[in-house]
């Protein structure tokens, strides 16, 4: 049996002994491995972590931070506004509609009669109380009017009776007085400054064609003597048809003559509807036959409705 290979082994305590045996000029000679390649075949085995990036200011991110905060602050702030803006307009709704409500259900014929009882009611309790004490009424209300109020409430009093004495008929002839009186209110005030201006031209436009004189008389009037008429109007005179007017009394006699003759139609229907015509076709000969119509209508014309009107279309055979 051969004998066993011995291992060669070499101690531990040998290792350090050649190492420090080298010579220390292989040391310098031997090229040393660059850090890159050691620090690649490291990352190799153990990859390092991502660079971590550079954290910004603390200053920068406190003022964006409060920024924000503001923004947010006026927000809610102007949300806060729009609110009560709107619950103010909604109450203010409500009481306008409240107020419009009562304003409609309240019938103002029946205020004007409270007012008028309570002024009355005030009149004769404070008579009363006066009478009571035994002074006379009239005498102490009259303290409280001066002089010339007092003067124009008589002449308004007495105004007011003769228009009402004045309102039933008399004749026509006062009938037409009021109409031209009442058409003499509606006109509205002259206008001097136009009449005066126009009256100067007319003398000066006279005077220049020679047809108008100016003499003085013998206590120094000067008046003006007009030789053919032209200028005061005379009854020979038709100068006055050569007078144009201007456009706006144009439209206003036209819209006066528009409102009588509105009048007058509302007059005639409220005449006929008094007497029972609704201002249809007159289907009567006199006013028998009008009233013998109506009372046919008021028994027959819901049985005969589709026959009349079958007859207005002439679709009846």
């Amino acid at each position: 049996m051969p004998p066993a290979k011995k291992r060669k082994t070499a101690p531990s305590a040998q290792v350090p002994e050649k190492q420090a045996e080298r010579d220390p000029k292989e040391d310098s000679a031997a090229p040393e491995q660059p850090d890159a390649e050691k620090t690649t075949a490291d990352d190799t085995k153990y990859p390092s972590p991502p660079p971590a990036k550079p954290e910004a200011p603390a200053s920068s991110t406190t003022s964006a931070a409060s920024s924000a905060a503001a923004a947010a602050q006026e927000r809610l702030a102007r949300f806060r506004a729009l609110q009560a803006r709107a619950k103010s307009s909604s109450d203010q709704n409500l009481k306008e509609a409240t107020r419009e409500s009562q304003r409609l259900a309240t019938d103002p014929s029946q205020l004007t009669s409270l007012n008028r009882k309570h002024a009355i009611a005030s009149h004769k309790l404070l008579k009363a109380d006066i009478e009571e004490a035994g002074e006379d009424f009239e005498r102490k209300r009259a303290w409280d009017w001066t002089v010339e109020e007092s003067e124009r409430w008589d002449k308004r009093m007495r105004k007011k009776e003769a228009h009402r004495d004045d309102t039933a008929f008399k004749d026509y002839a006062r009938e037409s007085e009021k109409a031209y009186k009442r058409q003499l209110r509606n006109m509205g005030a002259p206008d001097l400054e136009r009449y005066t201006r126009e009256k100067m031209a007319a003398i000066e436009k006279a005077a220049a064609a020679g047809t108008l004189d100016i003499v003085e008389t013998e206590d120094g009037e000067m008046i003006a003597v007009d030789k053919d008429g032209t200028f005061f109007s005379t009854a020979d005179s038709t100068a006055f048809a050569q007078h144009k007017p201007d456009k706006a009394a144009v439209d206003r006699l036209v819209a006066d003559l528009r409102k009588a003759e509105e009048a007058s139609l509302k007059k005639r229907r409220e005449r006929m509807a008094k007497n029972g015509d609704d201002g249809g076709d007159v289907t009567y000969i006199n006013e028998k036959n009008k009233q013998f119509n109506q009372k046919l209508a008021r028994f027959y014309n819901k049985y005969t409705a589709e026959i009349r009107e079958s007859f207005e279309r002439g679709t009846m055979v």
